[in-house]
Parts: structure tokens; C-alpha cells; sequence
């Protein structure tokens, strides 16, 4: 892989890694980057260098979701047998082999590849998932971290025209409507209970 692409997904993993921590999915982290990264090749691969995508993770708590979002309709994943020596072809063998189910959803302007993986956890609380308890100084450095990650996300909307403050306005709202439908529910809708595809 180009150095290029290389750093770009190794950026990737690393922001991935932050917020599993962060949600104290711990266990889930390896597998959750490998699925992520070959997601991620397999639109370079198939779609093109420079293809724009974006990468979706949300949990129920008791599966971990991984999405790639990009605008090619037409170059439909496939699981291909790969040559044993190969270093291509192997994209979605990984997934298939790490995770527990994959699929493909097809909108009108963009498709999404998504794959759900156990997280080994038993319950659904209701709300976001919940973060392990922190010692002030982890909690300090945690925080910082995620400022960090929220700066390098407001520099890269900028960088792509788009308006920062009206990005953070939005996330606030979406975070304080997170908070109240949370009080609402009992808990999250079991994954086996979508239609696959479905946003988690």
C-alpha cells in the first residue's frame, strides 16, 4: 500500500482504538481494527484511490458496528478466494473469518459495507455505553484525548469547506437528543432484531 494510504489507515486505527477505549470496549479493539482497515482497502481496491468514504462504529452494547459509507453504487463487494501467496483478494475472507455477520446496503447515492462483531459483553444499558471506571489522572488524559480528536475532526471539516462552529452545533444537539431519547428507552433494540443493513 502506498505510504499515503498506509498513514491514512493507520490514523484510522489509532482514532478507532481511542474511542473503544473511551467506551471500554477493550476486547473488541483487535478485531474491530482489522475489520475496519481491510473495509477500508476494500474500497481503495475496488473503488479507486481518493474514493471519498466514511467510517460509521456505533454499539448496542452487546455488538460493536462497523460501517463504510462511500458513493459507488456499482462496485459491489464480493468475497473472492484469494491465491495463498496473494496480498490482495484477502479483504472480506478477514472480515468473514472475524466477524460475526456482514452485509451491504444500498442507497440511492452511496452504498454502505457493514460488519457486526460480539463485544463478549451480556447486557444492554440503556444510553451510551458505559466507561469503566478512571482514576483522575486517566480521566484527565482520556479527556484531553478527545479534545484532541475533536480539534483534528473541526481542522478537517475546515480544511473541506465546511463551517466548525455549525458542525459542533449540530454534534451538541445530537448529543443532547442522544441524552434525552436515552431517559425514554429501557434499552437498545437487540441487534438479531434488524434487518440487515439496517443503521445500528
Amino acid at each position: 500500500m502506498p505510504p499515503g494510504r498506509a498513514r491514512c489507515v493507520a490514523s484510522l486505527r489509532r482514532d478507532l482504538r481511542t474511542h473503544l477505549r473511551l467506551w471500554g470496549l477493550h476486547e473488541s479493539i483487535d478485531a474491530a481494527q482489522l475489520c475496519a482497515s481491510e473495509l477500508v482497502a476494500n474500497v481503495i481496491n475496488h473503488v479507486g484511490p481518493g474514493t471519498p468514504a466514511t467510517l460509521v462504529v456505533s454499539t448496542n452494547g452487546t455488538h460493536l458496528r462497523i460501517e463504510v459509507h462511500d458513493p459507488d453504487t456499482r462496485a459491489l463487494p464480493t468475497l473472492n478466494q484469494a491465491a495463498a501467496d496473494s496480498d490482495n483478494g484477502r479483504d472480506l475472507a478477514l472480515v468473514t473469518a472475524v466477524a460475526e455477520r456482514w452485509g451491504v446496503h444500498l442507497h440511492p447515492e452511496r452504498k454502505v459495507t457493514w460488519c457486526e462483531l460480539a463485544t463478549g459483553l451480556t447486557y444492554v444499558e440503556p444510553g451510551p455505553p458505559p466507561v469503566p471506571h478512571l482514576s483522575r489522572v486517566s480521566t484527565r488524559m482520556a479527556e484531553e484525548s478527545v479534545i484532541g480528536a475533536i480539534a483534528d475532526f473541526l481542522h478537517w471539516l475546515r480544511a473541506h469547506g465546511c463551517d466548525a462552529d455549525e458542525a459542533l452545533d449540530r454534534a451538541q444537539t445530537h448529543f443532547e437528543g442522544q441524552i434525552a431519547g436515552a431517559a425514554t428507552r429501557r434499552q437498545w433494540p437487540s441487534t438479531s432484531t434488524r434487518q440487515p443493513g439496517a443503521r445500528a
